[in-house]
């Protein structure tokens, strides 16, 4: 196995067996509350999920979010979590490209268009990877797998911890702002559980981008996934800087909350997103849409994907509930929804 499909095997079990949550840090999702309406004068059977997220129609505003690719096991795990996507109506994603432009013989661990052909596919790249690539060769891995777009993760935090990480984090902007001008498809810039800032959110819109997914801090966290693995290579030194990062981040709702006023046509909330009531939230604080990953590995790994089809029946029974006690027949509705916001995550929004 190659040092690559390594370490996506590793993360894949890491994320399996559980203890690389954030400890003490939470999405604050939970320090929305959203207003109860007594009088919703909305039929239940009529509310309206459908949401049209970089040109595709959901079903719902979900994304089955990028995961995994680049070893044995992803081929699998993508195409069994693809084709529920396709069934309900869902965005998906994929994980890292990078083991797929250096290892050409990993490409079909990506391939999902022949379960999901209607699906809103994202394909996924470092940003420190792309800059190290012409805007036609990533525009190869795009169309190598039909994605109708192409995330971009930050990651520094994770890097750094990662034994033999990225530590040039030069020339992200410009490279992002290449690809918005040159790629032609849609470009989403997503962190890797760290959140995007105000300021980062205003960096990139001067560049041109207007999606982004801000996978914030509250859920998985990939510092302590890399944590796990320094630590079982005995790797002392990132082990300790890892433990010092664990719960490094911008909670998931403060993200969104301060990236909503920027003028980002797509805002996807992932990071420690599990419930529909945490579907409702991020919507209400200015999400077009929200990304669920672990929650749904979990599922498959544990019960198969008769048991992903139940977390997310569960996710839209919960979701549409609060929508009717909003009194929101829809989602652009829902995201206009009245909501009392917390002491903490109203610091973090007006100071962030």
């Amino acid at each position: 196995m190659n040092r690559i499909a390594q370490r996506k095997f590793d993360h894949l079990k890491l994320c399996e067996a559980g203890e690389i949550a954030f400890r003490s840090k939470t999405t604050l999702l939970e320090d929305v509350r959203l207003v109860h309406n007594a009088l919703p004068d909305i039929d239940a059977s009529a509310i309206d999920t459908d949401v049209t997220i970089l040109g595709k129609h959901l079903r719902a505003p979900i994304v089955i979010a990028a995961m995994t690719g680049g070893t044995h096991e992803a081929t699998r795990i993508n195409r069994e979590l693809a084709e529920i996507a396709e069934e309900r109506g869902y965005g998906f994603g994929l994980g890292s490209q990078r083991a797929m432009h250096v290892h050409d013989d990993t490409a079909s661990t990506y391939a999902v268009r022949q379960v999901a052909k209607s699906t809103l596919v994202l394909g996924n790249l470092g940003v420190v990877q792309a800059k190290q690539m012409t805007t036609e060769q990533i525009a190869s891995l795009v169309t190598s797998i039909e994605a109708d777009a192409l995330c971009i993760h930050l990651n520094p935090a994770m890097e750094l911890v990662q034994p033999n990480g990225d530590r040039d984090f030069t020339g992200g902007l410009e490279t992002i702002g290449r690809l918005v001008r040159e790629l032609g498809v849609p470009i989403v810039v997503k962190e890797t559980g760290c959140g995007l800032s105000r300021s980062v959110g205003a960096r990139l819109r001067s560049v041109g981008v207007t999606h982004v997914d801000v996978s914030g801090a509250g859920g998985t966290s990939w510092v302590a996934v890399e944590t796990k693995r320094a630590e079982a290579e005995a790797n002392t030194q990132a082990a300790a800087i890892g433990q010092a990062l664990w719960d490094w981040g911008i909670p998931t709702g403060a993200s969104v909350g301060m990236l909503a006023p920027l003028g980002f046509r797509t805002i996807i909330a992932t990071g420690g997103i599990a419930t529909g009531l945490d579907v409702a939230r991020a919507i209400a604080l200015g999400a077009n849409a929200v990304g669920i990953a672990r929650p749904a590995l979990h599922a498959l790994s544990t019960g198969g994907p008769a048991q992903v089809r139940a977390l997310f029946e569960c996710v839209e029974t919960e979701l549409r509930a609060a929508m009717l006690l909003t009194g929101s027949a829809n989602i652009e509705a829902l995201r206009q929804a009245p909501r009392v916001l917390g002491s903490e995550l109203r610091a973090w929004i007006e100071q962030g």
